[in-house]
């Protein structure tokens, strides 16, 4: 595998700033399949149109392409002499949220779920935007291989917000039936400005656990308490006990969150149900630190349960998994020395760690049902998607104050300015990308 470095040297910054040049090329293509894709969101899991339209355009633009990969997972290969392999990943999923955005392309799209409820579905976390500028990225280099040697690896993954499509992915072997990547590039939408890429070394996102809890009682009329055994009310105790574990059992110098998104149970005012469901989210930085906080959780609902005599210990299942994202530092210093160059002070580093969880981490890891060592170099970043003159009169000074001013990713406010926040995507995983692929023969 090729060697990496921090330097990408004089000759990769002219090669991207030579072909960002040529974005307007693509850009109207891009903007479409975007406003397309909005308006057609789909699932985790079901991303069948969208990784048909994905694969459709790989194919145009003359990549290799797979479909089928851990699912809906699309791969596109496109090969140009010796070098590196680059990859460059996007996701493709949508969220159960309805929209709320006014756009004329805003998603009308709503699915039953198992359970009988109809949900809307909507692009609120960008992933629109990511497989359009990954898209777009492609067919760019594709129609301008006189500028890099090498690889290229088209990554569109099915299933991020459920954290399942890495790990699939990578279990049908990504990374053996298609080439090993030297390195793997991703970004995502922030609600920053529009022109902004933003950086952070070493650790950046959470490790999540998403934690499935059933409560046993005893059920009866609601007139009769005494003669159950109320699993509402051993919920609602855990619930708030549960809110003691950061603060109590956590060291303050290791960020965490628990979090109880939904409690369902019973089915009327006058009936104590025989069980209740809660389910909970855990964040952490480390897999200490995330096997310490389900270890509390166990250990707190099960004495909730035992003192209000339930007639059996509580079920707690880890539904959802992953890992802390944590950018390889000579990956993201080469990465960033070119947007540097190419975009100056809009290039800026996030002042914190985000709470929020994101399966590109997998890339990063060797293991069981993944690959085999070495450890492969990743890099992820953000890309901001706030119109600027709105960003630019929001009140407050520092980053973080003006993110507070705007609706972000899983709302169903979330409405990228669609111009200015493609080409910056498509400018940045393009850079990227030239950031490691060797230039033309001599």
């Amino acid at each position: 595998m090729t060697a990496v470095d921090t330097n990408p040297g004089s000759d990769a910054i002219a090669r991207a700033r030579r072909l960002i040049a040529k974005i307007d090329t693509v850009l109207d293509g891009v903007d479409a399949l975007y406003r397309d894709l909005h308006e057609h969101p789909e699932l985790s899991q079901s991303e069948e149109q969208t990784s048909a339209k994905v694969a459709a355009r790989l194919e145009g633009a003359g990549f290799e392409v797979f479909t089928g990969v851990g699912g809906f997972g699309v791969v596109g290969i496109l090969r140009n002499g010796d070098g590196p392999v680059v990859a460059l990943r996007g996701d493709m999923d949508a969220l159960p949220i309805r929209e709320d955005t006014g756009l004329p392309y805003a998603s009308q799209v709503s699915v039953t779920r198992e359970d009988g409820s109809t949900v809307g579905v909507m692009h609120a976390c960008g992933h629109d935007l990511h497989t359009s500028c990954l898209v777009g990225t492609a067919e760019l280099l594709a129609a301008h291989r006189d500028v890099w040697r090498g690889t290229v690896f088209i990554l569109a993954q099915p299933a991020e917000e459920t954290i399942s499509g890495a790990a699939a992915m990578l279990a049908d072997g990504l990374f053996d039936r298609f080439p090993r990547p030297d390195v793997v590039l991703g970004q995502h939408a922030m609600h920053a400005r529009a022109q902004m890429v933003l950086h952070r070394q070493d650790a950046f996102l959470a490790a999540s656990r998403n934690l499935e809890i059933r409560i046993f009682g005893k059920g009866g009329h609601g007139s009769s308490p005494h003669v159950t055994i109320d699993p509402v009310l051993m919920a609602a105790q855990a619930v708030v006990a549960l809110q003691a574990v950061v603060s109590r059992e956590i060291s303050p110098n290791q960020p965490a969150v628990v979090t109880v998104g939904s409690i369902h149970g019973g089915t009327r005012y006058n009936i104590v149900p025989p069980e209740v469901t809660l389910q909970v989210t855990t964040r952490g930085l480390s897999e200490p630190v995330m096997d310490q906080i389900q270890a509390a959780i166990e250990r707190i609902v099960k004495g909730v349960c035992i003192a209000a005599r339930a007639p059996k210990e509580p079920q707690v299942t880890v539904c959802e998994q992953t890992y802390a994202t944590v950018n390889d530092p000579a990956t993201t210093a080469r990465v960033r020395t070119v947007h540097e160059a190419l975009f100056g002070d809009d290039v800026v580093s996030y002042p914190e760690i985000i709470m929020g969880s994101e399966d590109f981490a997998l890339y990063g890891m060797p293991g069981p049902d993944r690959y085999d060592e070495p450890a492969i170099p990743t890099d992820f970043w953000f890309v901001g998607t706030v119109a600027a003159d709105r960003w630019d009169a929001a009140p407050g000074t520092q980053l973080l104050d003006k993110l507070a001013e705007f609706p972000g990713p899983h709302t169903p406010h979330f409405a990228p300015d669609r111009t200015a926040s493609l080409r910056r995507g498509l400018e940045a995983l393009t850079a990227g990308a030239l950031a490691y692929l060797d230039g033309p023969a001599a």
